[in-house]
């Protein structure tokens, strides 16, 4: 079941299926390492829950929820 990056909940991991945005924002994307077929976890959330911190690629990268909003990903049954 496909859901939006914005939507993962702590604890679960997902795969990246796609990013629905183009130009530099898709590419910056990219070079932060969100590809599909990439696992992604959340690592921290902030306290007002706006950014949120995930784990990807062995790095910590924030994303807001505006730009979280634009990855689709699909629930992952095994754990980071």
């Amino acid at each position: 079941m496909k859901k939006k990056l914005s939507e993962l909940t702590a604890g679960k991991t997902a795969i990246i299926k796609e990013i629905s945005i183009n130009g530099q924002n898709r590419r910056r994307f990219f070079d932060l390492g969100f590809i599909p077929g990439t696992k992604v976890s959340i690592a921290f959330g902030s306290p007002l829950g706006d950014p949120t911190a995930y784990n990807i690629r062995g790095t910590v990268i924030a994303l807001r929820r505006e730009e979280a909003e634009n990855i689709s990903i699909e629930l992952n049954s095994e754990r980071m």
